[in-house]
């Protein structure tokens, strides 16, 4: 009777396990099937896959030969090193300067950190605007450039070239003229400064419908950071002298006024290498040109990528299209 039962379970058991074994097949069956269901759909609607296709690669071209011509031009620069007795009369005096407020010439990483980040300011922008009055209405208001003349062509609705009046329309508290907050966020977008970590070399970069516009800003941007910077330590050096003077008045310590007076002869020799150095902070290696190519836009890339969101789309179209349809009948 055992042996029976054992039997018995046995075969109920294979009875059992054998559905099992077989839904792998049928699994790999359904999946097949619903896969050529899946590519019948989209044969089936390849009409509208197609006509959506094309309006998006049309939309596409339409909109890549609506944009502009970008030029982009660049600069090499090179650091200007400090001297080295500059660098051992800061070490040598550091504690005593600082004690007097005075600030001996830093070195060159520090300097050229500055000025990166200087040429990006809106105080440096403010004042590049004011030694170029063109550089406003070609940041802000310039709508095309002609190539045959090589002029601007302006927004008539934001800026009338005969008067050089700003006529825009802007709501509170913005005015007709930009001002510098605004045109600073112009600004950034179509400057680019960076520096090789490795080399310490820097490459300054504008990018500007005109080509000639985009090298002559670079030019002017150098000369303009270099000026400005030189202009600022001749005029620290300036007060440092004068307040030194003043200390050296007021001592009688033989030691103190020996080293106040080498002080002195620091910031004179500041002055001096300012004066004589037009790059004060960067030397041009590769100066900038006038680009014959330009950088932008991809007129390629962006028919390319349009005509493929236009297809994705559609098929995403009929196949949201095909399963809303079959749950309705299911219903």
């Amino acid at each position: 009777m055992t042996k029976h039962n054992n039997e018995y379970s046995q075969s109920g058991s294979n009875q059992i396990e054998s559905p099992t074994l077989n839904q792998h097949p049928r699994q790999i069956e359904e999946d097949e099937i619903d896969l050529r269901e899946l590519f019948a759909v989209i044969w089936a609607g390849k009409g509208l896959i197609v006509g959506v296709t094309s309006v998006f690669a049309v939309l596409a071209v339409v909109y890549a030969l609506m944009q502009p011509n970008i030029y982009r031009s660049e600069a090499l620069l090179a650091p200007v090193q400090a001297g080295d007795s500059a660098s051992s009369l800061a070490s040598k005096f550091g504690g005593l300067a600082s004690l007097a407020g005075v600030s001996l010439p830093a070195g060159s990483i520090d300097k050229t950190s500055l000025a990166i980040e200087y040429i990006q300011s809106r105080v440096f922008l403010k004042t590049f605007i004011h030694n170029h009055p063109d550089v406003l209405p070609a940041l802000m208001a310039v709508e095309k450039w002609n190539a045959g003349d090589n002029t601007l062509q302006f927004d008539n609705e934001m800026y009338e070239v005969a008067t050089g009046e700003w006529i825009r329309e802007v709501d509170f508290p913005k005015q007709p003229q930009p001002s510098v907050q605004e045109a600073h966020l112009v600004f950034k977008q179509i400057l680019s400064i960076a520096q090789d970590k490795e080399s310490s070399f820097v490459t300054l970069a504008i990018e500007h419908q005109s080509p000639y516009v985009a090298a002559q800003w670079v030019s002017w941007l150098v000369e303009d950071m270099n000026n400005a910077l030189r202009d600022n330590d001749i005029a620290q050096a300036e007060r440092s002298i004068a307040y030194l003077q003043s200390e050296i008045n007021n001592t009688s310590l033989s030691e103190m006024r020996s080293s106040l007076f080498e002080l002195i002869q620091s910031q004179t020799q500041t002055i001096m290498l300012a004066n004589a150095s037009p790059e004060y902070i960067f030397k041009t290696v590769d100066p900038a040109v006038v680009p014959e190519l330009k950088a932008k836009p991809k007129r390629a890339l962006i028919v390319v990528l349009g005509t493929m969101l236009g297809g994705m789309l559609a098929v995403l179209i009929v196949l949201i299209r095909h399963f809303v349809n079959k749950d309705e009948s299911d219903e």
